[in-house]
């Protein structure tokens, strides 16, 4: 048999055989399918509003501009908090650190991140950011906590309650 027939064959085969089982089998299938894979890597499924939004929460370069002002939150937290500029980059860039995130986004206060957005020369908002992070990071089983004691860090300040 020629290749390309022997290959077209198989095709139809296959095409057929997947058509049989969706019609035939209840396979779970979708957002609890997804939910099933990926909730214990903590990531949690994004709507299509959420999906339209996230190419505004890349706009940060690094600048820096947003962690000046920021000392007395980041020796406060004994670590946990960095700045804003890392949660942005973490927000921004890889959902499975949004439990972190969450967690460290408990050290600024709201009203903080509305002054970062304004002095921002990319017009980043840290204001949606941290709400997104936060909802996906609640989506998954909250902030993380950091450990009792790490040796490397001065003793913990515990964040404020989360604002969701």
């Amino acid at each position: 048999m020629p290749p390309r027939l022997k290959a077209i064959l198989l095709l139809a085969v296959y095409l057929l055989k997947t058509l049989g089982r969706r019609l035939f089998t209840r396979n779970k299938s979708g957002i609890a399918a997804f939910r099933s894979n990926y909730d214990a890597d903590g990531l949690p499924p994004v709507s299509p509003a959420e999906r339209a939004s996230m190419p505004e929460f890349s706009r940060c370069i690094a600048c820096g501009i947003c962690d000046r002002g920021e000392a007395e939150r980041i020796a406060a937290s004994g670590g946990a908090y960095r700045g804003v500029m890392a949660l942005v980059l973490a927000g921004s860039r890889s959902m499975p650190d949004y439990r972190a995130a969450a967690y460290s986004f408990g050290f600024v206060p709201e009203e903080v991140l509305a002054e970062k957005e304004a002095i921002c020369p990319t017009a980043v908002p840290f204001r949606a950011i941290a709400r997104f992070v936060r909802a996906k990071a609640a989506a998954v089983g909250g902030p993380l906590p950091l450990p009792p004691r790490i040796e490397s860090l001065p003793p913990r300040v515990e964040p404020p309650s989360p604002r969701l």
